[in-house]
């Protein structure tokens, strides 16, 4: 995955084959937030002044600057992979909702460790050109 991050803002940014750029967006916020730049330089200066930019937009506007979550999300999983879960649960003596919470926790924080470097994109993959 590429991605930047930056004063806590992630984006996720690819690279676009035709306008020969990379495109980056902003992720986990409720607002569409995108930027670009024809090198890694130019795109991480556009991700920094596009995050600055929307904070301050929000701020002059009285609105909140991230996208609020409420803790909760309903995961459907099939059947059996259930029973494992629960079992996993029930074997590290916790309740299903904490064993879920600490593996999505332990995971999410090491996908983003892997994949961010603070303030730098990782390299940029192309995408590939349709057949």
């Amino acid at each position: 995955m590429n991605m930047l991050k930056h004063n806590d803002y992630i984006a996720r940014v690819e690279f676009d084959d035709e306008d020969r750029i990379f495109v980056g967006r902003l992720v986990g916020i409720d607002s569409i937030v995108t930027f670009h730049g024809s090198t890694v330089d130019e795109l991480e200066a556009a991700f920094h002044e596009a995050v600055d930019h929307y904070v301050v937009v929000r701020e002059r506007t009285g609105r909140p600057v991230q996208k609020p979550y409420s803790g909760k999300f309903v995961m459907r999983v099939d059947p059996k992979i259930h029973s494992h879960i629960a079992a996993a649960a029930e074997l590290q003596g916790v309740s299903l909702n904490q064993w879920a919470s600490d593996v999505l926790s332990h995971s999410a924080i090491h996908a983003l460790k892997t994949d961010l470097n603070p303030g730098t994109a990782t390299k940029p993959r192309r995408k590939k050109a349709a057949s």
